[in-house]
């Protein structure tokens, strides 16, 4: 399809300017950042608890990642109410609801502030604000409202990434290194743009449509898949699976070596720092699992950061554009709009 058919698509179908909000990522993260907030170094946190539900708890997913390969406490990410019970005041509870309502983001808060642990609260308003303002020794950092939460990623993961780096327990790269990366990225977005952009994404989501949809990605790049799927969910109201390597090559992998190759699409996400011996195992699959619909996407940048964002962007745009090109309006989102509807009845 022209690009330009694309970009009819979109006057016709986005409803509520996915594409535009998508367009301001790499500002809405650069600002993020760039704010200065007012807290205290402390490193001595057993770890980190991130609470949030669907696009506002995706950060947490990408914090944990960070962690894992680079950081000194854990992060674990928890979507569901209340809290684990393992949980306890010397760990810090990470809470991110845009909307500031998310009701299982709001119980969890509740409990841990009545246990007297220490929240961070991050969104546009909302009951989390009322929450933290009324609970001493607790923090609320805002972001800018009025979109939809998985569209407002840049405002929320830069929030989170930079309380961390504020509280020293995730390293901050220097000011030069990170204005590089955002050059780097913002070059990224104008490639992957449906408008101006060098067509990949429009050649990706063409081999996508009307095929089930296999995401596989190595564990430093599981946040990106997860989310990607779940992208692909809300914004092109398309299944999608994640799997994970290497485990998805102790299990999985008999069902994709007999999986008819005409049926599916497969995604496979690659970076420069994961281990040799997966690129060993993806190569073996690229080789003996017949498909005719298959693509790699190394996920470039100069650190794991910048792979994650690379990653997450691109992906944005996939999911966009495998709306369109299906006559589906990637802003919408009716079945969560009128489930939110029925729980507030009952």
């Amino acid at each position: 399809m022209k690009k330009k058919d694309i970009e009819g698509l979109a006057r016709e179908l986005d409803s509520q300017d996915m594409v535009g909000y998508t367009r301001n990522f790499m500002d809405d993260f650069e600002s993020a950042i760039s704010e200065v907030i007012d807290i205290d170094v402390d490193k001595d946190w057993s770890g980190v608890l991130c609470l949030g539900m669907g696009g506002s708890g995706a950060g947490g997913m990408f914090l944990s990642t960070l962690a894992d390969y680079s950081g000194g406490i854990p992060f674990v990410v928890w979507r569901d109410y209340g809290l684990p019970s393992w949980w306890g005041p010397d760990w810090l509870v990470l809470a991110t609801s845009y909307s500031g309502n998310t009701e299982e983001t709001i119980d969890g808060v509740h409990e841990a502030l009545q246990s007297g642990g220490t929240v961070i609260g991050i969104s546009s308003g909302g009951e989390l604000e009322k929450l933290i303002s009324e609970s001493d020794g607790s923090l609320f950092l805002p972001v800018p409202g009025g979109q939809m939460p998985r569209s407002a990623f840049g405002h929320l993961f830069g929030r989170q990434l930079s309380v961390c780096w504020s509280l020293g327990i995730i390293e901050k790269p220097d000011d030069k290194e990170t204005s590089e990366m955002i050059e780097r990225l913002r070059s990224s977005s104008n490639d992957f743009d449906i408008s101006g952009g060098n067509g990949l994404v429009v050649s990706v989501a063409e081999s996508m449509l009307n095929r089930q949809i296999g995401i596989i990605a190595p564990t430093i790049l599981i946040s990106v898949a997860n989310r990607f799927a779940n992208q692909l969910n809300e914004n092109s109201e398309v299944f999608a699976r994640p799997s994970e390597l290497p485990e998805m090559n102790h299990n999985e992998i008999v069902a994709w070596s007999s999986a008819n190759e005409n049926e599916h699409s497969l995604i496979y996400f690659s970076c420069g720092n994961i281990h040799p011996r997966i690129n060993s195992r993806m190569d073996w699959m690229l080789e003996n699992i017949d498909n005719d619909s298959s693509w790699i996407i190394d996920c470039e940048g100069q650190s794991l950061l910048e792979s994650l964002l690379y990653a997450s962007h691109i992906s944005d745009w996939i999911s966009i554009c495998l709306a369109l090109l299906q006559g589906v309006d990637p802003s919408e989102m009716s079945s969560i709009v009128n489930l939110k509807s029925h729980l507030s009845k009952v």
